[in-house]
């Protein structure tokens, strides 16, 4: 059976190497945070943002009890305001949209601000890069993010960047990816 999961880092793990830049859009609970530390090493480093205090704290707390290199910046901030903290291209990005894993279902991402800072990361992105977008379409605005992204990466043109959707297509709730690189 596909691990959907595990096929997201698999692509990550193709473009980002120790040393790179990275940015979790969504750090939830900080284990996208952690796969994205310990690839990028101590000589990387990884930003990552969420608007909800409990997020910036739980992720906080979990990448010292895994380990991680000291090589992260935590934002408690919306992920639109991307470029107003990283400066540098980047090598790899990772969206889980949706709601905090044992949050507030009602404090989910919108659109309003998932497609200026998906925009934003397309735009800090380096050559060979990726960008990674889980889209959770079993609650309506994450069924209206994934359409809205599907419209919006159709309009790009394929000869510089490369967006393909990764769905299991008899279980059409499912979490779903995206996958953008550039060439």
């Amino acid at each position: 059976m596909l691990d959907l999961l595990e096929l997201h880092k698999r692509f990550i793990r193709e473009h980002l190497r120790e040393g790179d830049i990275a940015v979790d859009f969504t750090m939830g609970n900080g284990h996208d945070t952690e796969f994205l530390s310990k690839t990028v090493g101590e000589r990387g480093h990884v930003y990552a943002f969420d608007i909800q205090r409990a997020a910036v704290e739980s992720t906080a707390e979990n990448l010292k009890k895994a380990g991680c290199p000291e090589n992260y910046t935590l934002i408690c901030d919306s992920h639109h305001r991307v470029e107003e903290y990283v400066k540098t291209p980047i090598k790899a990005g990772m969206f889980n949209l949706g709601y905090l894993p044992g949050g507030d279902k009602r404090i989910t991402t919108l659109r309003e601000t998932t497609m200026p800072a998906v925009e934003a990361a397309i735009r800090l992105l380096d050559r060979d890069s990726i960008l990674n977008i889980a889209v959770y379409p079993g609650h309506e605005e994450g069924e209206l993010e994934g359409k809205m992204l599907c419209e919006y990466f159709a309009k790009l043109d394929r000869r510089k960047i490369c967006i393909s959707q990764i769905k299991i297509l008899n279980s059409p709730t499912s979490p779903y990816f995206m996958v953008v690189e550039t060439k």
